[in-house]
């Protein structure tokens, strides 16, 4: 099992969630998170003062899939979050152990589907 955690553009988050039916996956989470990169954010006047604001507005996604269906997952949000300028995001895949349907008991790949 692999768990995919994704930073994307906010606007990019109704493409993600299309991915979810094409690939019929089972769960995803999304949190909204700030943080900064190669895009380093931007500068406005506020009362005459410059600020700098160099946190941005991302969303952070994280779903399980099975080891089979990771490249897949992973290239499906690639092109689908693509944009071509800084701030597009970036995606990291980590190995699971296992996992637990609190409900049901079921483990592993069973837990996630």
């Amino acid at each position: 099992m692999k768990k995919i955690e994704a930073f994307i553009r906010p606007e990019k988050l109704e493409d993600i969630k299309e991915i979810m039916e094409e690939l019929k996956l089972n769960g995803l989470s999304i949190m909204q998170v700030m943080g900064c990169g190669n895009q380093k954010g931007w500068t406005e006047f506020v009362r005459g003062a410059e600020v700098d604001y160099n946190f941005l507005t991302k969303l952070k996604i994280e779903l399980f899939v099975t080891e089979d269906q990771s490249e897949a997952v992973i290239a499906a949000i690639i092109r689908r979050a693509y944009t071509g300028e800084y701030g597009d995001g970036k995606i990291f895949v980590s190995d699971i152990q296992d996992a637990v349907r609190i409900r049901t008991g079921e483990r592993g790949e069973d837990a996630i589907k």
